[in-house]
């Protein structure tokens, strides 16, 4: 903005004060008078960075921005208390939000927002729960060994265990050979229903599940641990079925391809909701209410970051899985997945600064 609204001052100025006006008149002129390059120095810079952001001005004049923006805003408070020209006082609050929303406004863009969190916010936040993460393998860990015995006993505990929908026709009357062809060596289903129907049901069931996992966490935790333990009852019982005929390491390797990321995100949105339980348990200095608004954006970081696990989850289980028709291979390829997040989430995000 040029210097128009401030020569406009001076202008209506003697018009609207009758015979008090050259009073006015200097009172303006002088109060602009020591001023007015400091407007538009400042002006200039947020111009600049309006433009071409923040970056584009130098180290000095990042200094000079807020020590600037200060004088603005008592300008302001002073053209107020001496009722100069409207024009005048438009242009100082226009000058002055401005300047506050360089200032004190977002650094970033969105997708320079979306690259710092999965760059640094989520691996950090992923670290900042892993205790949390330790009890909830232990519950899903504890969930799969004893749906693992009880199906193994008697297979009667698979009906009980896993939900008819979710069974997808397996049970005690699967024979070996129906297993093998109908479910870890079925034909590819073709782009269409692999990518589109497949995923995107896997997807929504997952994140659902997650999501329920999550939020339970408010419920001191008891209720997340609860469904983790469930989980591990049906993926034990589910383990069962396939050793009792001989599959174990065929299932283990047609479930690896996805399971990992999968799995990797269920505990993630149990650590999260274990988090937030930690925080109304024990809030330390704060009250709970609180100490939730402290921490508990960390934990919300970690179940967002968790969604993108069963995206990547369900692409694997829906659109690649049956694409892979080798044991050994997909084995290779589950370690593999199991490597790349653990290395991410232990190193990535480390030595940077917020």
């Amino acid at each position: 903005m040029s210097g128009a609204p401030i020569a406009a001052a001076a202008d209506a100025a003697p018009r609207k004060a009758g015979l008090g006006a050259p009073a006015l008149v200097l009172r303006s002129s002088e109060f602009r008078r020591g001023r007015e390059e400091s407007w538009r120095e400042l002006e200039a810079l947020i111009a600049r960075a309006e433009r071409r952001g923040v970056r584009a001005l130098s180290a000095e004049e990042l200094q000079r921005l807020p020590l600037l923006y200060r004088s603005t805003l008592s300008s302001l408070s002073v053209a107020r208390s001496i009722a100069l020209d409207r024009n005048l006082l438009l242009y100082l609050e226009n000058l002055t939000l401005r300047s506050f929303l360089c200032v004190y406004g977002p650094r970033t863009n969105v997708f320079e927002g979306i690259v710092d969190f999965f760059r640094r916010g989520f691996p950090i936040a992923v670290r900042g729960v892993r205790w949390h993460f330790a009890i909830a393998f232990v519950s899903l860990l504890a969930g799969t060994v004893a749906g693992f015995w009880l199906t193994l006993v008697d297979e009667a505990w698979f009906s009980a265990l896993m939900p008819s929908w979710l069974a997808g026709g397996r049970g005690p009357q699967s024979t070996r050979a129906s297993l093998l062809e109908d479910e870890i060596f079925a034909p590819w289903p073709g782009p269409a229903q692999a990518f589109v129907a497949m995923s995107n049901a896997l997807f929504q069931h997952n994140t659902l599940i997650g999501i329920l996992t999550f939020s339970l966490g408010v419920a001191a935790g008891v209720p997340t641990i609860l469904l983790l333990v469930y989980q591990g009852l049906s993926f034990g019982a589910f383990l069962a079925l396939h050793y009792n005929r001989g599959l174990l390491v065929d299932v283990i390797g047609w479930v690896s391809i996805h399971g990992v990321t999968e799995f990797g995100a269920i505990l993630l949105c149990g650590a999260a909701g274990l988090a937030v339980a930690d925080r109304i348990l024990f809030p330390g200095r704060y009250g709970r209410v609180e100490s939730l608004a402290i921490h508990g954006r960390m934990a919300a970081q970690v179940a967002i970051g968790a969604i993108l696990l069963f995206f990547v989850a369900g692409i694997l289980e829906g659109g690649f899985r049956q694409l892979v028709a080798s044991t050994p291979l997909r084995l290779v390829i589950g370690a593999a997945s199991g490597i790349a997040w653990l290395t991410y989430f232990m190193r990535a995000g480390r030595g940077s600064s917020k």
